[in-house]
């Protein structure tokens, strides 16, 4: 790769930055990681028995946290699969984690695919995870050096990594605005979390990457605070967002045979703010 002066055959050990440099950077993304930890437990649960690791980058590409097998620990760490190593671009060409996040989408770098020869016999599933302000915030992979995993495994490992992205996306959001409402919407057109957070005043306050691109609030950074009504179109009847709220309301609701109690706490609001958003969404109210 021309553009950072590497050869394809040295085989040098991967780039690892000093300890306190590591600190340094969890530090700085503690919550992230917290929020993280569960998701990267349960992605490793699914994926763990074949051999895999489950790693978790900054935007920089430097690991913060991992996941492998007591056994496969020592070969991991020798490939560079541990907190502390540098998998950006600029250090390791092609790969897995580099090139997600250079290019900001998912990838699968299969074995021969690397740009060092060191590295092709792994297999990397990668998808970067967009923070609160809209900025990418790391990358969630999925690192395999089995040399009978084929390509078609690798899809489908990328669609467990893909979705948890998603899942720690929408949790870092919600964990960045803890005393906003939440609301949410599928959308047929991508796979992105869509999350909106308004506040007391019906004002919107943040919003996910995927809600900033659908209703033009900026890509990143703090967005202009916006009546939570000029979004949701209420004077022209439901929106999109409002309708997927109340089908969420509905389905909970239906899941608890009704009890509203049980509902609120499954969509992790109180039970009189579920009652206000009943009655402002028409759903009945003879339920208990």
């Amino acid at each position: 790769m021309l553009k950072h002066g590497l050869d394809p055959a040295e085989r040098r050990a991967p780039g690892r930055v000093e300890a306190s440099d590591l600190a340094t950077r969890q530090g700085a993304q503690a919550q992230f990681l917290q929020v993280a930890a569960p998701k990267l437990d349960q992605l490793f649960g699914l994926v763990g028995h074949s051999g895999c690791a489950v790693l978790l980058t900054d935007a920089e590409g430097v690991v913060l946290d991992q996941r492998c097998a007591q056994g496969d620990a020592a070969i991991f760490q020798d490939w560079g699969l541990w907190q502390g190593a540098d998998w950006s671009e600029a250090s390791e060409g092609t790969n897995g984690i580099g090139t997600c996040l250079a290019e900001d989408r998912r990838v699968i770098i299969h074995r021969d695919e690397h740009f060092l020869a060191r590295n092709t016999a792994m297999s990397c599933m990668d998808a970067p995870i967009y923070g609160a302000d809209g900025r990418i915030i790391g990358a969630l992979d999925v690192s395999s050096a089995r040399s009978d995993q084929t390509e078609a495994f690798n899809r489908l490992i990328a669609a467990m990594v893909a979705q948890t992205a998603r899942q720690i996306e929408a949790d870092n959001f919600r964990a960045a605005h803890p005393r906003a409402r939440i609301l949410y919407a599928d959308h047929d057109e991508t796979e992105a979390a869509m999350l909106l957070a308004v506040d007391a005043d019906d004002i919107v306050v943040g919003a996910t990457r995927a809600a900033r691109k659908a209703f033009n609030l900026g890509a990143i950074g703090p967005i202009r605070p916006i009546p939570a009504s000029d979004i949701f179109g209420r004077d022209e009847g439901p929106s999109g967002f409002e309708r997927a709220e109340r089908a969420a309301v509905i389905r909970a609701l239906a899941r608890t045979s009704g009890n509203v109690s049980e509902a609120a706490r499954a969509l992790g609001i109180g039970r009189a703010t579920l009652y206000r958003r009943m009655k402002r969404l028409g759903i009945g109210e003879n339920l208990h």
